[in-house]
């Protein structure tokens, strides 16, 4: 009996033993299998997709003024969709406002906070050290005093140039006026560049004393101060007139429009505004330059405390005609495209 008991006992801790080895297979965590835990690539790699990005634009005017806010906002809707990018805008900013505006967005951890304008260059790097985990991007700026501040210059006096080359021979009486915004460093050397171009050109076509007057509006978005400003300027015998100043270039168009004189529209293709006053224009196609600078930032190239410029080699000025223009201006304008590109010709020279 005793016996049967101990064979009994063995074969009941033989079972156990099976059963224990048996369930240990079983219990292993879903967790440890990445395809159990419903990660994308992307998650696992830790990169980020373009439209994973947080981004806004800040815009000082509205995006509808055919000047420097719609070019800027055409930028924004070319990365959209071309890079799969998600930017958002805001838009009619106020100076009073640039600062708590880049603070808004710095609090909400947008990634990068983009604003058009130089005139933001002070107030983004005011703020950017309190938001280092994000990227502020001027465009056209030209201050970059932190590792989180990058600002893009578009090289506007090299698009000067070749509004100069138009100037210089469409004027009549090598009478030049320039309108300007501010007068701060890009604006002076894209005027300085413009002026000393359209006087050179009209001169060489036998032209005596060709000039350029200037003026500053200080303000971006006065239309009637732009009217009165052009019809002084005209009145004063100007008969070719190019403005820098975004809705203030409206007045300005409708000023010679109601005197028969002529513009050289920039920045945006205002000859859309009014073809037979403003006879060309040169765009400033953001749309490549904005996909280019987003590209940088994508590939961790859009690097803090410098200036990343982009221009005429880089294809983002391009010349818009009216049919008021003929075939020997537009040879002009493409022969100076081609000296610039080969280095024959220093613009920087013609700063003040």
């Amino acid at each position: 009996m005793k016996k049967l008991k101990t064979i009994l006992t063995l074969m009941i801790v033989v079972t156990l033993l099976v059963v224990v080895v048996g369930c240990g297979p079983t219990e292993k965590p879903e967790t440890s299998d990445p395809v159990q835990t419903g990660s994308t690539e992307a998650e696992q790699s830790g990169k980020k997709e373009p439209g994973d990005y947080k981004i806004i634009l800040i815009l000082p005017g509205p995006i509808n003024d055919q000047s420097w806010n719609a070019t800027n906002y055409a930028g924004l809707v070319e990365c959209n969709e071309t890079l799969g990018t998600n930017m958002e805008y805001v838009e009619n900013v106020q100076a009073s406002d640039f600062e708590s505006t880049f603070r808004e967005y710095g609090e909400r951890g947008y990634d990068m906070i983009m604003a058009a304008g130089s005139q933001f260059d002070e107030a983004a790097n005011n703020v950017a050290p309190s938001y280092p985990d994000s990227t502020f991007c001027v465009v056209n700026g030209t201050q970059a005093d932190h590792d989180n501040v990058a600002p893009i210059f578009p090289r506007e006096y090299e698009a000067s140039y070749l509004a100069g080359v138009i100037a210089g021979n469409i004027s009549e009486n090598g009478q030049f006026a320039t309108i300007g915004g501010f007068p701060n460093k890009p604006m002076e050397d894209l005027l300085d560049v413009y002026e000393k171009t359209a006087v050179a050109i009209a001169t060489e076509r036998g032209i005596s004393g060709a000039i350029a007057n200037r003026a500053y509006a200080n303000s971006w978005d006065d239309i009637a101060l732009g009217k009165q400003m052009a019809e002084q300027m005209l009145d004063n015998g100007a008969d070719t007139l190019f403005v820098y100043a975004n809705q203030v270039g409206l007045g300005v168009i409708e000023g010679a429009s109601e005197n028969n004189a002529k513009v050289v529209g920039f920045s945006d293709d205002q000859t859309k505004v009014d073809p037979d006053t403003v006879t060309s224009s040169v765009l400033f196609d953001f749309k490549i330059f904005y996909t280019w600078a987003l590209q940088e930032y994508f590939d961790g190239d859009l690097s803090g405390n410098q200036v990343h410029e982009a221009g005429i080699n880089e294809g983002i000025f391009v010349p818009v005609y009216t049919e008021h223009i003929d075939q020997e201006i537009k040879d002009a304008v493409n022969n100076a495209i081609e000296e610039y590109r080969t280095g024959s010709v220093d613009l920087t020279e013609l700063f003040e």
